[in-house]
């Protein structure tokens, strides 16, 4: 089976199928069946046969599989927190971002004048 390489380009599946061929290895290496890992993340066994073959299956699944096998810090390290800095927090003006909004773009090359359609 072909191995992800970084410097081709990336889809959703190759990175898939990589996943699925990185946690199988992982799950070997601790000598673990597929059988008794499906049963402790609390998935089924067909389930993580798909995971580890690189197929669509729900998040969720990923996710038990990823915490069974104790890489959840790990996994979470791949979002890192882009809270606002302690300095920003004093500055009274400034107020966390709760929400994105697009940057307005003003129409200032035109002047609207009546009767103008």
């Amino acid at each position: 089976m072909a191995h992800y390489d970084s410097k081709s380009t990336a889809t959703p599946q190759r990175v898939m199928v990589e996943v699925g061929v990185r946690l199988a290895k992982i799950r070997l290496s601790r000598n673990i069946t597929q059988r008794a890992l499906a049963k402790d993340a609390g998935i089924a066994l067909r389930t993580l046969r798909r995971l580890e073959l690189g197929e669509a299956t729900a998040f969720d699944s990923f996710l038990r599989v990823v915490m069974t096998l104790g890489f959840t810090d790990e996994f979470l390290k791949i979002f890192p927190l882009h809270d606002t800095r302690p300095i920003e927090r004093m500055d009274a003006r400034r107020k966390e971002r709760k929400r994105a909004r697009p940057a307005r773009v003003k129409d200032t090359d035109k002047a609207w004048t009546w009767g103008e359609s």
